[in-house]
């Protein structure tokens, strides 16, 4: 069990690392389908994998490859949400919300291979400023949908957050890996945090899985920044789809 977690690890940590998100769209079905844990031990756990390697992935873009203005407002907007995600989970039968995870996942997948209708927007002006008056709103919306979803599936919110960077809010891929990846350290803080009245999880594979994430993320980090842009989104968008597909399959046969 160790072992397949290290190694689960690695995928997800390079994941994170290159594209600024989708590693918990793996890292919930490896937990779940390949090292073997029930999906109440297999959400916090994934959000202290994903949240540690995300931190450790955005290493190499902090100087020049974060809008920390962004990433501090949807985070913060996505931590009150998350205490309302966490309380829905409890309601909910498992399978739900694993067929919930895929049908999100196949939407923003199927949004990220669509071409932009145009380049740029309110918060990413030509000249490389925002306009606050229409970008704020938008952020604030983003922060609070990927943050109920974060305390709900156990997602660091990476799988959404790059989508809305890119379609919604108009960063470009390069500016929108980095500031994806502080809003998932944000937002996994506060989903975990918002487990702990009934927190269940596995140290040990936890340690392991989350290890070689990180090793794996401050790899992928400093390769990432050297692939173009549209190689990096139309890649994020096919793992999502392929990912969607098995998750609604297991589900519906489990």
């Amino acid at each position: 069990m160790i072992l397949t977690a290290a190694a689960f690890g690695l995928i997800v940590g390079a994941l994170l690392g290159l594209v600024g998100g989708g590693g918990s769209i793996l890292a919930v079905p490896a937990l779940v389908y390949g090292v073997g844990l029930p999906l109440a031990a297999a959400i916090p756990t994934s959000l202290v994998v994903v949240g540690a390697s995300s931190a450790v992935a955005v290493l190499p873009r902090l100087r020049t490859g974060v809008n920390w203005r962004l990433a501090l407002i949807i985070g913060a907007a996505g931590t009150v949400t998350a205490y309302l995600g966490a309380a829905v989970n409890r309601l909910l039968d498992p399978k739900i919300l694993l067929l919930a995870f895929a049908a999100i996942m196949v939407f923003a997948g199927i949004r990220m291979l669509m071409p932009s209708k145009t380049a740029g927007g309110a918060c990413a002006l030509p000249g490389g400023g925002v306009h606050w008056r229409s970008c704020l709103p938008k952020a604030i919306a983003t922060g609070a949908v990927v943050g109920f979803l974060t305390g709900l599936l156990g997602v660091g919110g990476g799988f959404l957050i790059v989508p809305a960077l890119t379609l919604v809010l108009g960063l470009p891929m390069a500016l929108t890996v980095g500031t994806s990846l502080v809003i998932i350290v944000i937002n996994s803080a506060a989903g975990f945090a918002a487990h702990l009245g009934d927190l269940q999880i596995a140290w040990a594979v936890t340690a392991a899985f989350a290890g070689a994430a990180m090793a794996a993320s401050l790899a992928a980090g400093r390769i990432g920044t050297r692939i173009p842009d549209k190689a990096l989104k139309r890649g994020f968008a096919i793992l999502v789809l392929v990912i969607a597909a098995y998750v609604a399959m297991q589900a519906l046969l489990s």
